[in-house]
């Protein structure tokens, strides 16, 4: 798949997000106003935060797609990281403040939840799950991180809403058989949905964070690339191989071997030839190739 392929499959899928999400938001929003329902609201703001995370990893696949500069010679793919990042920071503000309100709302006076609240969060449910899927397999696909923490922002979503169902169904409940206390399954669902949000903006945050740092490949990674390397049989040892990735892409440096007693000439070509062949893996932008003398320190 060509670099543009890939960042036009991206960018629509970030743009339906944004799109979904906003007329999720503004549904919800307005039946859980009309409904009385915290744990509705609650995730109409869930919902609205997702409109800005899904603006925000829109915004670093753009970046990231940047071919590299002077001052950006290893490329942008970290954009998406970082905009991965952007997305668990508003996730855990919004589950604070869903949080505080949820609590709040345990000590103040409450009409019930009207039924119709039930049909809204039911149709949250499955256009979010959906979403998920959607955008967990093609980020999957396309190896982007951005995308992947994109699509959990959806499933965090899914989790907010059964448990705003289940709360609602309750409050619904106790207000028609007149058990008083089944009426607060709302506000407690509300925070249900809290936790469940910071819950998954630390997932986020902490995977995005990770690969931030010039994150390098695991040896069950690296190994295959190491196979590839020794096929050559001019390369007599494997110094050193260190794969950085760098947002959807991985950036190699690598050190190898070769007869002390060829000449430059051969050495480099030697070295080009283990690069191009690296470079037939999909996931490797670049590969920087040092020729050691065997037997050197």
């Amino acid at each position: 798949m060509s670099e543009k392929d890939r960042f036009k499959q991206a960018e629509f899928a970030a743009t339906l997000g944004i799109v979904v999400n906003i007329a999720l938001a503004v549904l919800k929003g307005v039946v859980g106003v009309l409904a009385n329902s915290r744990a509705l609201i609650a995730d109409a703001i869930h919902s609205a935060s997702d409109v800005v995370g899904s603006f925000a990893v829109y915004l670093g696949l753009r970046a990231a797609k940047e071919p590299p500069d002077e001052e950006h010679p290893y490329g942008h793919g970290k954009a998406e990281s970082i905009a991965a990042i952007i997305v668990s920071l508003l996730l855990l503000l919004v589950g604070l403040e869903v949080g505080y309100s949820s609590i709040k709302s345990f000590f103040t006076v409450r009409e019930p939840t009207k039924p119709f609240a039930l049909i809204v969060i039911v149709i949250s449910i499955v256009v979010k799950e959906a979403l998920f899927r959607y955008k967990f397999r093609l980020g999957t696909k396309l190896a982007s991180k951005a995308l992947i923490a994109n699509a959990y922002e959806h499933r965090s979503d899914v989790y907010s809403s059964v448990a705003a169902l289940v709360g609602v169904g309750a409050s619904v409940i106790g207000a028609k058989t007149g058990l008083q206390w089944l009426e607060y399954g709302d506000p407690a669902a509300s925070f249900v949905v809290a936790i469940l949000v910071i819950k998954m903006a630390y997932t986020l945050g902490k995977d995005s964070i990770i690969n931030t740092l010039d994150h390098v490949l695991p040896a069950e990674e690296v190994e295959p690339l190491k196979q590839v390397i020794l096929e050559n049989k001019d390369v007599l040892k494997i110094n050193s191989l260190y794969g950085r990735v760098h947002g959807y892409y991985v950036i190699v440096d690598l050190k190898i071997s070769v007869d002390p007693y060829i000449t430059v000439e051969e050495g480099h070509a030697i070295g080009k030839r283990v690069k191009n062949e690296l470079l037939k893996q999909s996931h490797i932008h670049d590969v920087f190739v040092h020729i050691n003398p065997l037997g050197s320190d």
